[in-house]
Parts: C-alpha cells; sequence; structure tokens
C-alpha cells in the first residue's frame, strides 16, 4: 500500500466521525491543560513565597494526582463511546479485506493523531491560563502578583509523560476488544441491544437499603473523629447504591410506566418510555454517573466556598484576642494564684513596652483529660478507652476543669460554688446531666449548665467534644486523676495557663509585640520559675495569612476540580444523548412513516427529559441532603462552625448547578433531536 495510506485512512475516519470525536478531543485539550496548570501552579515560586505557600503548593500538588486519576478513569470511560460507534466501521473494513493488524495501524495513527493534538492544544491552552489562574490564586490569598508570563518545563514533562502513557493504555485497549472480535460480531455491534438486567426488584431495593445505610451513617455520627472515620465509607456506599439503583431500579420504573395505560399510551411517552426500558442498563450506568459526579461537584463547591466565605469568622473564633499565650505546667500547683499574676504581669509589661495598649484581657487556667461519658459517670481509664467501638466512640470527650475564680473574672459574673458542686458548659456535644463523677477521681453534682464563655480558641479548633467543668478548687478537683497516665507511661493530665489579650495596635505593630512577648516568655522558661513546661505565643495576625492559604487553596482547588468534573458531566450527557440517539434513530424512522410528527417527536424527547433525565440531578440533592451533617461535622476539622452559613451556600451551589444542568440538557438534546428526526438543531 502507498505511504500515508493508513495515516490518510485514520484521519478520514475522525473527520466522518466529527460529531463524536470534537467533544473528545476538546476534552483531551481540556485534562492536559488542567493538568499542566495545576502543576504548574504547585511548583511556582511565587506561589510557595506566599505565607503558608509551601502546605498550599502541597495541596496543589495533590490536586494534580486527583485530576491525573480521574482523567485517566474518565478518558478510558469516554473513549468506549467512541468504540462502540466504530466497531460497525472496522467490521467493514475487515469484511473488505482488512486484516486485524491493518485495522491495527489505523487505530494506531488515529490514537496519535489524537494525542499530537491533544498535548499540543493542551499545552498552548495551559500556557496561556495559568498566568490567569495563578493571579486568580494570588489575588484570592491576598498576595503581590507580577504579571511575567513563565512556562514550568517540569510541570510540561510531567503532563506529556502522563498522557502520553494514557494514550498508549487506550490504544492496546483498543486493540483488545477489536483483536478479540469477530467481523461479524464487530458489524452487528451497534445494533445489539442491550437487555434489561435480570433480578430487578431484587438489586433494586438492595440499592435502597445499602442507600438506607449510608445515610444512617451520615445523619446518626454526632461525633466529628467519627465522622472522618466513617466518611470516606458512606461514600463507598452511595456511590455502590446509586449505580444499583439508576440500573436496576430504573428499569423497575419504566416497567411501571409502562403498566400504567393512561401514561403509557400516548405519542407523548410511549416511544421515549419503550426506548428507555429497552437500553436501560446502560442507560442507567450513565445517569449514575451524571449523579454521583454532580454530588462530587456540589459537595465539593459548596464545602470550599463555605470554608472561604467563613474564613474571617473562623479566624475570630480560633484566635479570640489579637494576642495569645498558652502554657503547660508541671502540675495544678504550678496554676496557684501567686505563679498566675506573677506570670500575668510580666507577659503584660512586655506587650505595654512594647507599645500595646493591652485591652479586653482573658486570664484562664485549666486541667483537661479524656474520657468516656455514659449516664454520668467518666471512665478514664485508658484501657478501657482503647476498647471503644465506633457506636460508643461519639461520647469520648475532652473534660476541661475551670477555677471558679477563673471563670467569674472572664465573665464578669458572681457565681458560687459548694465543695462537690459544678457548673457545666458543653462545646459540641449535648449534656445534660445533674451529676459527673470520674473513675479514679471525685464525683460533683452539676449545679448549672452556663452559657458559651469559653474564649481561648481550642475548643473551637479541637474536633473532639469538649465538656467545661468549672469547680470551686482546681488542684483539689483533679485530685486521683493526676495518677492516670497513658500506654507510653505518660501524664493523661494537662495543665494549662491562658492569657489572651487585644493591642490597638496595626498588623505590622502587633509584630513587634509578638516578638517582645516570645523574648520575655524565653527569659521565664529559662529563669524555671514558674514551673513552665511548653509555652506557644500567638499572634492572630501572624496567622491570618495562614488561614487565607489553607482555605483560599482548598477554594482554588475546589472551583479546578469542579471544572473538570463539570467537563465530565457534560461529555457523558452529550455522548449519552449522541449514543442514543443513532440507537433510536430507526424506530423514530418508523414512527414519522407512520405520521408521527417531528413536533410530536420533540414532545416525546421533553418526556424523557421529565420522566427520567432529571432523577440524577434529584437523587444528588438528596445525597447532599443527607451529606450534609457528616460534612458539617468534617469541616470542624478547619475550625468552621457556621451552620447557618454552609446551609445557605450549599443551597446556593445547588440552585446554580441546576440551572447548569438544565441548559447542559437542552443543549444537547437537540443534538439527540436533530439524529432521530433527521433535523437540524433547534428545528421543528
Amino acid at each position: 500500500m502507498k505511504t500515508g495510506f493508513y495515516p490518510r485512512l485514520a484521519w478520514q475516519g475522525i473527520a466522518k466521525n466529527g460529531r463524536l470525536y470534537v467533544p473528545y478531543i476538546f476534552t483531551c485539550v481540556g485534562m492536559v491543560a488542567m493538568r499542566y496548570i495545576i502543576r504548574f501552579l504547585s511548583l511556582d515560586p511565587d506561589v510557595y513565597a506566599l505565607q503558608g505557600g509551601n502546605l498550599l503548593c502541597y495541596m496543589l500538588q495533590l490536586g494534580a494526582g486527583v485530576i491525573a486519576l480521574f482523567a485517566l478513569l474518565f478518558l478510558f470511560y469516554t473513549h468506549s463511546f467512541l468504540i462502540r460507534r466504530r466497531k460497525m466501521e472496522f467490521g467493514l473494513y475487515n469484511v473488505l479485506g482488512m486484516g486485524k493488524l491493518d485495522l491495527g495501524r489505523i487505530l494506531f495513527w488515529e490514537t496519535l493523531f489524537i494525542a499530537l493534538i491533544a498535548l499540543g492544544g493542551g499545552f498552548a491552552l495551559g500556557m496561556l491560563l495559568s498566568k490567569l489562574a495563578e493571579l486568580g490564586l494570588i489575588n484570592i490569598l491576598q498576595g503581590g502578583v507580577n504579571y511575567r508570563l513563565t512556562v514550568s518545563p517540569k510541570a510540561m514533562a510531567e503532563t506529556a509523560v502522563f498522557f502520553a502513557v494514557t494514550f498508549l493504555l487506550l490504544f492496546l485497549d483498543t486493540l483488545r476488544q477489536v483483536f478479540s472480535t469477530s467481523a461479524a460480531n464487530l458489524l452487528q455491534s451497534e445494533h445489539s441491544g442491550e437487555k434489561p438486567p435480570k433480578g430487578n426488584w431484587l438489586l433494586g431495593l438492595t440499592g435502597v437499603v445499602i442507600l438506607g445505610i449510608a445515610y444512617y451513617i451520615a445523619v446518626s455520627i454526632t461525633n466529628p473523629v467519627t465522622a472522618l472515620i466513617a466518611f470516606f465509607g458512606a461514600v463507598a456506599l452511595v456511590i455502590i447504591a446509586t449505580y444499583l439503583i439508576m440500573i436496576a431500579g430504573s428499569v423497575v420504573f419504566c416497567r411501571l410506566l409502562q403498566e400504567n395505560k393512561a401514561y403509557y399510551y400516548k405519542p407523548d411517552h410511549f416511544v421515549s418510555v419503550a426506548s428507555m426500558t429497552y437500553r436501560m442498563k446502560r442507560n442507567g450506568a450513565g445517569l449514575a454517573s451524571i449523579c454521583i459526579l454532580a454530588t462530587m461537584v456540589l459537595v465539593m463547591m459548596s464545602l470550599t466556598t463555605s470554608l472561604y466565605a467563613g474564613g474571617e469568622d473562623t479566624l475570630l473564633r480560633r484566635y479570640p484576642r489579637e494576642m495569645g499565650l498558652t502554657v503547660t505546667m508541671n502540675s495544678a500547683a504550678d496554676l496557684d494564684d501567686t505563679n498566675g499574676d506573677a506570670l500575668r504581669g510580666a507577659v503584660l509589661g512586655a506587650a505595654a513596652q512594647s507599645g500595646a495598649a493591652v485591652q479586653n484581657e482573658y486570664f484562664l487556667r485549666n486541667v483537661t483529660v479524656a474520657g468516656l461519658l455514659e449516664n454520668g459517670v467518666v471512665e478514664t481509664d485508658v484501657r478501657a478507652l482503647d476498647e471503644l467501638t465506633p457506636a460508643i466512640y461519639n461520647n469520648v470527650l475532652q473534660f476541661c476543669f475551670i477555677p471558679l475564680a477563673d471563670y467569674n473574672r472572664a465573665t464578669g459574673n458572681s457565681e458560687t460554688l459548694a465543695d462537690g458542686e459544678a457548673m457545666t458548659y458543653a462545646y459540641h456535644y449535648t449534656f445534660s446531666g445533674d451529676s459527673l463523677s470520674f473513675r479514679g477521681g471525685r464525683s460533683f453534682k452539676v449545679k448549672k449548665q452556663l452559657e458559651p464563655f469559653y474564649a481561648d480558641g481550642y475548643a473551637a479548633m479541637d474536633i473532639m467534644p469538649t465538656l467545661m467543668v468549672v469547680v470551686p478548687d482546681l488542684a483539689a478537683a483533679v485530685e486521683g486523676l493526676d495518677r492516670l497516665a497513658n500506654f507510653n507511661g505518660d501524664p493523661m493530665l494537662t495543665y494549662f495557663w491562658y492569657l489572651g489579650f487585644d493591642t490597638g495596635l496595626s498588623a505590622a505593630e502587633q509584630d513587634a509585640v509578638s516578638a517582645a512577648v516570645v523574648d520575655r516568655v524565653a527569659e521565664l522558661n529559662r529563669a524555671g520559675t514558674f514551673g513552665l513546661k511548653t509555652t506557644m505565643v500567638e499572634c492572630r495576625e501572624q496567622e491570618r495569612q495562614d488561614f487565607l492559604s489553607l482555605n483560599g487553596g482548598l477554594f482554588f482547588l475546589g472551583i479546578f476540580l469542579s471544572i473538570v468534573f463539570l467537563f465530565a458531566t457534560v461529555l457523558i450527557i452529550y455522548y449519552k444523548q449522541i449514543s442514543e440517539g443513532y440507537e433510536d434513530q430507526a424506530r423514530f424512522a418508523i414512527m414519522r412513516k407512520v405520521g408521527m410528527t417531528r413536533r410530536a417527536i420533540r414532545k416525546s424527547i421533553n418526556s424523557q427529559m421529565l420522566t427520567v433525565f432529571l432523577l440524577p440531578l434529584a437523587l444528588a440533592a438528596l445525597h447532599l441532603a443527607f451529606a450534609f451533617p457528616i460534612v458539617e461535622k468534617l469541616m470542624r476539622a478547619f475550625n468552621f462552625d457556621n451552620t447557618g452559613l454552609f446551609a445557605l451556600v450549599t443551597l446556593g451551589c445547588l440552585g446554580v448547578f441546576t440551572l447548569f444542568y438544565t441548559a447542559v440538557y437542552r443543549l444537547t438534546s437537540n443534538v439527540y433531536y436533530g439524529i432521530v428526526s433527521g433535523a437540524r438543531a433547534g428545528e421543528d
């Protein structure tokens, strides 16, 4: 054969099937560009130079890995649509005398052409958009920008190698399908319909049961630690259940529609329901994939947008004062009034010498211990805690003993307590008991449930629920518990001393105050006067950029990954319409011959949208509703505790996605209509 015969035949095959290949090629170009951009940002020295940039670059590197994995799986998924349409053509070549090796050469050139276009177009688009992405990210993080255009050879090389391997695997998989199929089967592949799966009721009910288990896990967990453990298991159950319900349950749904004679025997419904039932196994898998992708986008965007929008509120909860000093002591005796007053005076004196007008001072001592609370009894033995199951882990709390004098000083109250009495306040937990008994320690009668007052920021940061216990005497309250030790032999009690205050200074001036306090505390630590064990000085303004880098980086990554998943959703919808359009073309042709008008065809298509295509969106909204409680618990790991804001953002994301989803479907349904009716898109 002449040189160039196979490349020319391959190119003609791509061109003649442009309706299939053009969206696929655009998707490949987009995947290459996205992978390059996010890897470029993870290697960008300007991003790394930002405060908190090292953490951000690590997050972006993980994001590049997620995109790579998703691109590999998704390109295999979409490529299957192309091969299914081309098998008849390959079968015809085979019948006309071409051997399987000749078909392999055509497939090689097709894969090579698509790979070159994808890499060339992807890198060109990636380099054009990388600067825009960099400016957007730095603007989100409120950093300084420059307008120098750069290219990352390392990001380009890594992306090229990954997609070269991906296209090679696609080529080998296509060869496997063609070489293992006879010419006759290749010719008949397009017309080999899918039979509905057997045991629809059983599979559908199984999916409902699994989904119910996943939903129960999501709504029953109250402990953020347990939520972290259970989240990914619940996600796996939801994915399995969605596919079972959409594949098997949708067949049952269509059959129920067929049994409803008043609904089924109408021109608008008859053809669409009959064709959907015929191919529902594959149709259901596509709908399930759309539902899962939609849920991923909704959860990701609502979570990351809420974290970014509520960043300032979270920062203030974590750092309620501009300056904060946290000290751990060796024993409860070191937390006495003499040590406390002397330490407080030394720190505030150093701050005042640096120009701080100390105000809103907040001074608090506390002792913490972890324990399992059941029926008013707290088990603090570490061996018993090691035997916990996830079901009872919801009652594992951090108990924080606070002296009455510090509580009254911090709140301005004048409460009184007798020996053996206590007042409590539960943080991220509900406690209404009238007594507390610590095994190995003392018992208390709960005199009063308090309003929120704790303001050192650690309770907001700690994902473990906390029960504040205000006691008349701190040393007496923890008597007996101070003998507890963990598996390493270290004491289980931690003795804290916290001092927070505002300075009335600018962010730059607060840096000087922070440095002065750090130096003064270091001197006290070297002197060994107060029994200091560890010390930590925090300045809200110094921590602001780290908070912004984390929340802003997650927000940017959420936007980026959502765009990738939206690409996938659009392409699945498009190929679903294309493949089903060609399958239904002959049936609609028959219907046209017996008198069905194009307007009636359009009504039938609209009926299909209302009966089936809104199912993924409805199920995704249901997934999102049941995921809300467990995601809200997970967000406490990021110090986020604004449920109202999270709910509003979630509803907003659902509304925007619904509009996007409807617009995409309406556009792609025109393609389906054009195929089955023989009319141009938009023509009635």
